[in-house]
């Protein structure tokens, strides 16, 4: 049991004008009472709230974790993406079990570091010298961290060989793959509502699989009732590509493959036409907006303040550690609202806009119906922003907004995950941070080194 005491300010539909002085009763998995004033129950932990702005955990749906290791290198800092996947697919069939451990350890310490309680991670690279359950690795270090955690079985069925990106060392047969996702869907997905457990099936891209896998995929998961992702629209190389080899715009090439509805989510979606946006709303289908990496890339500006105009529903992600490069959350939701602004204009998009999108939008996207405000009966998770701090001072007229629109550090004080805490003090509770360091970097030298090798 734990209790949030005298909150400076709380983001919830519960609290009016952010109920200053409020108080937060978490009960097991469960937010159980707002109240201005709730008596300190026996045996639970009472956390001083008094300079904190509370505010429901944030919800990432798009993310690589693998590229954690291998963030900034040199080759590719100035390459556009198929160059820069080029150039990386060549560090990453190097990838071994530790790597992954790892990797999924340094990735979701950021997120909760940053306010993120839910997480999804899209891993399609499986190198053939990969021996281990590396979905079994992932949700291990996941649950060691604390994080509610839904990945995506990635998957590349088409190399080099085959017109695709990637060399034959990292993609699997289409046999291969959708056995594995079966396996993964009975052993590790768990539907229940307050699961910390899901999974997603997300063949890479149009380029990396064939149509026939992802119109295979998504017959699969709907099957078993799971999530859908892909990334699509992300540059104009891809059209191109989709044009050349199919036809066909990326989008009518999913409507093709049954890739498309309200059990599917885009990752980038910046080049949609006015008819592919109806399309989206049409259908239900939601987007995954990872506005630093595609700054980062050169790729373009999605067109966000239009889709929430047609109801598309959008959510945040902080993409690949590549590509980022970082997976900083809160840092995200701020290049969301002012790389919109740039497009747009300074009325473009709000901070209340932002907080819907990085946290009940991404909840929904990712199937979590238990998941994304601060209300009784909803899960207890929340993250907790320390704003009696230099950098925050004269921003204060409005504290939720100022998250977003000050501030040199994006770090929470507090995030609790399913009414258990993850982040205290500023520092993770499940490990070590300085271990996951040095062995990271340990991790990331030898991966390195092995690519220089062969």
């Amino acid at each position: 049991m734990i209790l949030l005491k005298d909150c400076y300010h709380i983001v919830s539909p519960e609290v009016e004008n952010g109920g200053h002085g409020w108080d937060i009763l978490i009960e097991g998995p469960t937010i159980s009472r707002l109240s201005p004033e709730i008596q300190v129950p026996q045996h639970a932990e009472v956390i001083d709230c008094t300079h904190l702005v509370v505010v429901p955990g944030f919800v990432n749906t798009h993310h690589h974790f693998f590229q954690t290791l291998t963030r900034n290198l040199p080759a590719a800092q100035n390459a556009k993406l198929f160059d820069w996947l080029v150039y990386h697919y060549g560090v990453w069939q190097h990838i071994d079990e530790e790597a992954v451990r790892l990797a999924t350890l340094i990735a979701v310490g950021e997120l909760l570091k940053t306010g993120c309680t839910a997480t999804t991670d899209h891993h399609y690279l499986y190198p053939r010298t990969f021996t281990g359950d590396l979905m079994g690795i992932q949700f291990e270090a996941a649950a060691r961290l604390g994080i509610r955690f839904a990945p995506s079985r990635g998957s590349m069925s088409r190399s080099v060989k085959d017109g695709g990106l990637p060399p034959d060392s990292v993609v699997q047969t289409e046999e291969e793959i959708l056995r594995d996702c079966e396996r993964v869907i009975e052993r590790y997905h768990d539907p229940s509502s307050f699961s910390m457990r899901r999974i997603t099936l997300a063949p890479c891209s149009p380029f990396s699989v064939t149509p026939e896998l992802m119109k295979q995929t998504a017959r699969l998961a709907r099957k078993h009732g799971i999530r859908m992702h892909t990334h699509l629209a992300e540059t104009l190389d891809e059209e191109a590509y989709c044009l050349e080899h199919h036809g066909k715009r990326p989008l009518e090439l999913m409507e093709e493959c049954e890739f498309i509805g309200p059990d599917v989510f885009y990752a980038h979606g910046i080049f949609f036409n006015d008819d592919e946006l109806a399309t989206l709303a049409n259908t239900g289908t939601a987007v995954s907006h990872c506005p630093s990496s595609n700054m980062r890339l050169g790729s373009g500006i999605a067109r966000v303040r239009e889709m929430k105009d047609q109801k598309v529903t959008v959510a945040l992600g902080v993409d690949g550690s590549a590509s980022n490069d970082s997976s900083d959350f809160l840092g995200e939701m701020r290049n969301t609202l002012l790389l919109q602004r740039v497009r747009y204009g300074a009325d473009a998009i709000s901070a209340a806009d932002i907080f819907q999108m990085a946290s009940m939008n991404g909840a929904r996207v990712l199937g979590f119906d238990t998941v994304g405000t601060i209300a009784a009966g909803w899960a207890a998770d929340v993250a907790a922003f320390n704003v009696n701090r230099l950098d925050y001072t004269g921003a204060l007229a409005d504290p939720a907004a100022a998250l977003i629109f000050a501030g040199i550090s994006h770090q929470t004080e507090y995030t609790i995950v399913n009414g258990r805490v993850a982040v205290r003090n500023g520092l993770l509770t499940g490990m070590d941070e300085e271990r996951i360091t040095v062995e990271g970097n340990a991790a990331a030298s030898r991966l390195l080194a092995r690519s220089t090798e062969s």
